[in-house]
């Protein structure tokens, strides 16, 4: 039997308010929020977990196979699409940003540049598509001080190596501590 990978108190934190209001009274911008704690919490006790098991190699796979796996779950039982992003990513093929969050994640990073936290910074638009309007939001991912093992400037080279083995293309390296690493991206009808 497969472990789920959210909680139904973790799922009900998320998405409790689609579900106890009318489409046209929905909070966005709360359900959002809600979605990207809960992803946060669950990849975060994964990659803990394998840490703890196994090092920062272990890590890979979490990130490479969990964190998938947690956003379509999260999107599967709400009404959004959720996932991550980022200018330096390490799997194109799964994260590369459109346009419109390569937009965003340039205003993160000039935001950052003139003063501002990354921690809790977002932007959030209703954008108007060929089927509709869209409402989209982004949350920054500061880099946290246990994320520069994998995605910092030196990288171990047995960590380097997992790291290419599983992300051949990979260009998400080079941080230090406190720099903007990508972001939350949620879209949901309107």
């Amino acid at each position: 039997m497969t472990k789920p990978l959210l909680t139904a108190a973790t799922l009900a934190l998320a998405v409790g308010a689609a579900v106890s209001h009318a489409e046209d009274t929905i909070d966005e911008p709360w359900e959002a929020r809600a979605l990207i704690k809960a992803f946060a919490t669950s990849l975060q006790g994964e990659l803990k977990g394998a840490m703890a098991e196994g090092g920062p190699v272990c890590a890979i796979q979490v990130c490479k196979e969990e964190a998938p796996a947690i956003a379509a779950d999260l999107s599967q039982r709400s009404e959004w699409q959720i996932g991550r992003t980022s200018l330096k990513t390490r799997n194109g093929a799964r994260n590369a940003p459109d346009a419109w969050e390569t937009n965003v994640l340039e205003q993160f990073e000039s935001r950052q540049r003139n003063g501002e936290s990354p921690k809790g910074m977002t932007y959030a638009e209703v954008v108007t598509m060929d089927d509709g309007k869209v409402y989209r939001h982004m949350q920054a991912i500061p880099t946290g001080q246990v994320c520069v093992a994998c995605h910092g400037a030196r990288i171990a080279p047995e960590l380097a190596e997992a790291i290419d083995a599983a992300y051949p293309e990979d260009q998400a390296r080079g941080y230090k501590a406190g720099d903007i690493r990508g972001a939350f991206t949620l879209s949901k009808p309107m």
